[in-house]
């Protein structure tokens, strides 16, 4: 595999690996700690987290969800040494039946990814999602 190559697939794994509810796959490829920016979606400012706090926090805040489907895309990625930037598209899914019938909220974005690489591979020591909108049911 090229470097790009394994980066663009520390990438998915970290999108198929929440979809399957693989919490110990998100871990591997998140870097001990990660600066992760979701703010874009009113989740605060900024913060360094550990990586096994993130796949915590997402294992609780995804519990109820019966399915969940990230979908990411159009990657650019810049490789400078043993660190990459890499930008995509993405939209990601949640489904929960309820009795409103409105059980599938959809989030369409793009985000911006920081890698590191070193002996074991790439781990993302940086994520940002930058949400463009919302559609669907808002309160799932």
């Amino acid at each position: 595999m090229t470097q790009q190559e394994e980066i663009i697939r520390t990438v998915n794994e970290l999108f198929v690996f929440t979809d399957e509810r693989n919490w110990e796959g998100v871990r591997r490829c998140l870097a001990p700690e990660v600066l992760l920016d979701m703010s874009s979606m009113g989740a605060g400012e900024p913060s360094v987290l550990c990586g096994k706090q993130i796949a915590a926090g997402w294992e609780e805040g995804l519990r109820k969800l019966q399915a969940i489907h990230h979908q990411v895309g159009n990657y650019l990625v810049d490789i400078l040494g043993n660190e990459a930037d890499v930008f995509c598209y993405g939209t990601a899914s949640h489904y929960y039946p309820n009795p409103t019938g409105q059980n599938v909220r959809t989030f369409v974005g793009s985000y911006n990814i920081h890698l590191m690489k070193s002996d074991a591979g790439w781990s993302i020591d940086k994520f940002r999602f930058n949400l463009k909108y919302i559609d669907g049911n808002k309160d799932l």
